[in-house]
């Protein structure tokens, strides 16, 4: 197997992880918050990292066409 096409594979696979995944969320510390006697906790979820789809769907296809050219003989 020639560099092309482990590196066709690598940027298919991750690609296809950056499109699943999406970004990673995570919750922030509960605020509580204050509306008569009950005291509500509440929970912000934000995302740590966002990977674009465009940037996902950029790499599957460069790591396509490194397989199509890794395939290719001279």
């Amino acid at each position: 197997m020639n560099a092309m096409r482990i590196v066709g594979v690598l940027l298919l696979l991750l690609g296809l992880a950056a499109f699943w995944a999406g970004g990673s969320p995570y919750a922030r510390e509960p605020a509580p918050a204050a509306l008569s006697p009950v005291q509500w906790m509440v929970q912000e979820q934000q995302d740590a990292f966002v990977i674009p789809q465009w940037a996902s769907l950029g790499a599957m296809v460069l790591g396509g066409a490194a397989l199509v050219l890794g395939f290719r003989r001279r």
